[in-house]
């Protein structure tokens, strides 16, 4: 009977965000097994080369001749390089979100998603600073931090906390839900989801920014 060792991955930004999602995604690709350990890392997706956890997960796997279950491919970070030593590691792994991939497709997947973590930083540096050359004040005076709280925050699927303090600026400015939208859309902001705005969406994440 094969043996499984959870590895789970939050933020430094935001901890615990995510980590009960991540263990109901384990559950569900597991069935009626359980994990015979769980590691759970606490840090940030750029510091790919020091994951204490991870080791320590892997060492496990060895010992018990187990399987490392993790839930997403992108919680071992959008590093290919990272991801391609975990393959030649010796240690079977499964990503709950790609459970028939071979090793090919994901080292593929690990290939588009630091390219998209690229991007994402890039369409967000932009974003800002073409936010304040329009003169709007941003209240994080650190882009270097900015970009890994959105980077952090864009795959919890929740807008990252500079974006927000954009919608409350404007807000302030007493434009209303759609407007903001628009601004949004314009700057080429994306959704953690990469979707466009709308009114709703911008007012249910001011609500729950509220609630924090």
């Amino acid at each position: 009977m094969t043996a499984f060792v959870a590895y789970y991955r939050v933020s430094t930004e935001r901890q615990g965000l995510g980590l009960d999602v991540q263990r109901e995604a384990v559950a569900r690709h597991l069935g009626n097994d359980r994990p015979a350990a769980e590691y759970t890392e606490t840090e940030s997706g750029k510091r790919h080369r020091n994951r204490p956890q991870l080791l320590a997960a892997l060492a496990d796997c060895r010992k018990r001749k187990a399987t490392l279950v993790i839930a997403k491919l992108d919680r071992l970070g959008r590093n290919v390089a990272f991801v391609s030593a975990l393959m030649e590691s010796g240690v079977s792994f499964v990503c709950c979100d790609y459970p028939n991939a071979n090793r090919l497709m994901l080292h593929m997947l690990a290939v588009f998603a630091e390219h998209e973590g690229r991007l994402i930083s890039q369409r967000t540096k932009e974003a800002l600073a073409e936010a304040k050359r329009r003169g709007v004040k941003l209240g994080n005076p650190r882009p270097l931090e900015a970009l890994r709280l959105a980077n952090a925050v864009h795959r919890a699927r929740r807008p990252a906390p500079e974006v927000v303090n954009l919608m409350q600026t404007y807000r302030q400015q007493g434009k209303g839900y759609r407007a903001i939208a628009l601004e949004l859309n314009r700057l080429n902001i994306r959704t953690g989801r990469g979707c466009n705005w709308y009114n709703a969406t911008v007012k249910r994440a001011l609500a729950r920014q509220d609630q924090f």
